[in-house]
């Protein structure tokens, strides 16, 4: 088999050893970019005079004839092809001879495979974030018809303060959006060009590496050629920024998976993302949440493996770096697997609106009983601790606070007849006006703000 290395060697690569080596199963991913960078550094060649016009024109025609192979599926892979690589510069010495070998000059597979990677993951955040925002969407949709749909909200999983439904799902559409701003963000760490760096102390030859830049839409070359080939920095935050996506959307999961059981009852998944079992007749399951719950310890788990891997390298190239992408790779496809089909699951669900009301007890409404205190100029604190003996006194009768005598209010405080008003739910919610609470007016603010956020894009 045929290397890109074996000069000095006497003896092949072992097999076994080559396939280990190899990285051609995962990093084939990378072809197209490996193409473009290709021709971008065949140019930046031609303008250091290392190679004729004409030279140059060959070699990125042929260049151009892989392009189209590798976008038609026709390109044959060869068993000796090492990584993409090896098999793009075999195949262009196929097409045009011996020329292909002055391609490389001044070139390294280290710079070359952290420009493609870049060039990857440059093309990949647009994606992804088209992907986030189609699950936004779907979000504020589920979200638009609920603005007065009542439910209790949860601390701690005990009831707190009643909600409205669609505020409960716009809870989710702001910490995606906090995911787009990070993805966003670091694509000003992702296009910094290492290509001109060569193996790990920059190149011989007149590389303009700013004109360079530019063909290639970086926005800057590295500074440091050592840096710019053991950077992986924006692999790990990429990582991060998807298990952060998974953390996120298992969070909407988990809250789904309780929201469908018979013990609350709030909502019901259709049939079609809904599971059932092999032996149990009756269930329904929500194998699609429990799916993306379980994935965001998988993503998380990528996360962790390449910045163990970063952890102890020294400085320039090591051939733990070859660890880098298949982490990366499989973070985008698993949430690009899991996005749609759970907007698919939220917008085809049957939301139980008298389960939820019904979940609403007067517990809920403790904090209004103390804001109605406070509004008779009792100190919050002080009013805290009264409703808290109307609570206890309720709890000891086995009654709901409705229920209590205004005398029993009287005698613990200054309540007076329109005490009673405080127990609509309704009016709870419509008190909390603020920006960002959970009244039907904020909440209706809060959904022309999110359509912005996806229309404006």
């Amino acid at each position: 088999m045929t290397t890109l290395w074996g000069g000095r060697f006497n003896a092949k690569l072992d097999e076994q050893a080559f396939t280990l080596n190899a990285s051609l199963a995962f990093d084939k991913q990378l072809a197209q970019q490996d193409v473009k960078g290709s021709v971008a550094w065949a140019d930046a060649l031609t303008q250091a005079g290392v190679l004729t016009q004409t030279e140059s024109k060959q070699i990125i025609s042929g260049l151009e004839g892989i392009a189209v192979e590798f976008e038609s599926r026709s390109f044959n892979f060869d068993a000796s092809d090492e990584d993409i690589h090896s098999a793009v510069e075999r195949r262009l010495g196929e097409l045009i001879g011996p020329l292909a070998g002055k391609l490389h000059t001044g070139r390294s597979r280290n710079d070359q495979v952290a420009t493609d990677f870049r060039l990857w993951m440059l093309d990949a955040l647009p994606v992804l974030d088209v992907a986030i925002k189609g699950f936004q969407s779907s979000l504020v949709t589920v979200a638009e018809p609920h603005r007065f749909t009542l439910m209790p909200g949860y601390t701690h999983l005990q009831r707190a303060q009643p909600v409205t439904l669609a505020h409960w799902l716009l809870s989710h559409f702001w910490a995606l959006q906090r995911d787009r701003d990070r993805l966003a963000d670091l694509r000003d760490r992702v296009a910094i060009l290492p290509l001109g760096c060569g193996a790990l102390a920059g190149t011989a030859f007149p590389v303009d590496r700013e004109s360079l830049t530019k063909a290639l839409g970086f926005d800057a070359p590295a500074p440091n050629s050592l840096d710019a080939v053991s950077d992986r920095d924006f692999a790990a935050e990429y990582l991060f920024c998807t298990a952060m996506i998974g953390v996120h959307l298992s969070k909407l999961a988990e809250n789904v998976i309780l929201f469908t059981t018979a013990e609350f009852g709030f909502f019901e998944l259709s049939d079609a993302f809904s599971t059932g079992s092999s032996l149990m007749p009756q269930k329904k399951n929500p194998d699609i949440f429990e799916l993306a719950r379980g994935k965001a310890g998988t993503l998380i788990g990528l996360l962790v493996g390449l910045l163990s891997t970063l952890k102890g390298l020294p400085s320039t190239y090591d051939k733990d770096l070859q660890e880098d992408k298949m982490p990366v790779f499989q973070s985008t496809d698993t949430l690009m697997a899991i996005l749609p089909v759970l907007a698919g699951a939220l917008e085809t669900m049957t939301v139980n609106k008298k389960r939820m009301l019904a979940a609403i007890d007067s517990f809920t409404l403790a904090t209004d009983l103390a804001d109605y205190l406070v509004r008779k100029g009792v100190p919050f604190r002080e009013a805290h601790g009264i409703v808290g003996k109307a609570v206890l006194l309720a709890a000891e009768k086995g009654a709901s606070l409705e229920k209590l005598t205004l005398n029993e209010w009287q005698a613990l405080g200054s309540f007076d007849a329109d005490v009673y008003q405080v127990f609509d739910p309704m009016k709870s919610v419509e008190q909390r006006n603020s920006i960002g609470g959970t009244s039907p007016l904020s909440v209706e603010k809060q959904i022309q703000k999110a359509n912005f956020l996806i229309q404006g894009d």
